[in-house]
C-alpha cells in the first residue's frame, strides 16, 4: 500500500499548491472519521483501501445522511465497478492513470455544483414535484432524495424541457468535460432517473441516439 500512500501525499501537495485545503486519510476507517468531523466540500477516495473499501465508506456516509460529493479515483473502471460506485452514492468516477488538471476540474465541478444555480429550482413533472435545491422528487405524498448528480442532470433537463439536449453540453455543464468515459456515467444516471420517474408514464427521458436526450412531459 506504499504506492497508494505516496499517491495520496503527492495529490495532497499538488492540490494544496493549487489553493485547496486538503486532509489525507490512509485507510477507509480513518477516512470515515475524518469526514464525520471535518465535513469536507468534496471527498476523493480510492476503492481498494485497508480497513474499509471505498464502496463501504461511501455507503456508510450516505446512510448517516452525509451528502458530501464523492469522486472515486481508482484503477477499477469496468462498467460494473462504475455502476456500483454510483449506486453506492458516488457522484463521479476518474480512472487511473489521470491528468492532475482533469482531477482539479472534476473536484471544482463537484465543490461548486450548487454554488451558482439557475433561478428556477421547483418543477412540476406530470404527477411529480421536483425540488432541485433540496434534491427531492415527490409523488402522491411520498418523497425520495436524489443523489447530487441525479439532481443536477434532472434539473438541467427540466430547464430545457421539450428541447433536444446534446449529451456533450450536458456533460460539460454537470461533469466539467465531455469525455467518452463520462458519457458512460451519464447513461447510468439517466437510467436511474427513468426508474425514479417510472410511476408516471407521461414523463419520459427520451434518448436520441448519437445526439443526446429530451425530457418529454
Amino acid at each position: 500500500m506504499e504506492d497508494e500512500r505516496m499517491l495520496a501525499e503527492i495529490l495532497a501537495d499538488t492540490l494544496g499548491d493549487r489553493g485547496f485545503e486538503v486532509a489525507v486519510a490512509y485507510d477507509g476507517r480513518e477516512a470515515l472519521e475524518a469526514v464525520r468531523h471535518a465535513c469536507p466540500d468534496v471527498l476523493v477516495t480510492d476503492i481498494m483501501m485497508p480497513q474499509m473499501d471505498g464502496y463501504t465508506l461511501v455507503k456508510r456516509l450516505r446512510g448517516e445522511g452525509c451528502e458530501v460529493p464523492v469522486l472515486f479515483l481508482t484503477a477499477r473502471s469496468a462498467t460494473e465497478d462504475v455502476v456500483r460506485g454510483f449506486e453506492t452514492g458516488g457522484d463521479d468516477f476518474l480512472r487511473k492513470p489521470f491528468a492532475i488538471d482533469e482531477l482539479i476540474v472534476r473536484v471544482k465541478a463537484l465543490a461548486g455544483r450548487r454554488g451558482a444555480p439557475e433561478c428556477e429550482t421547483l418543477f412540476t413533472l406530470g404527477l411529480y414535484v421536483f425540488d432541485a435545491e433540496r434534491r427531492t422528487l415527490s409523488i402522491g405524498g411520498r418523497e425520495s432524495v436524489l443523489s447530487g448528480r441525479e439532481a443536477d442532470v434532472l434539473a438541467y433537463l427540466c430547464r430545457r424541457r421539450g428541447e433536444t439536449v446534446p449529451a456533450a453540453a450536458l456533460l460539460r455543464e454537470v461533469w466539467g468535460d465531455d469525455t467518452f468515459f463520462n458519457l458512460r456515467s451519464l447513461n447510468v444516471f439517466v437510467s436511474r432517473l427513468r426508474r425514479h420517474l417510472a410511476e408516471d408514464p407521461s414523463v419520459e427521458i427520451v434518448s436520441l441516439r448519437g445526439v443526446g436526450y429530451k425530457l418529454r412531459q
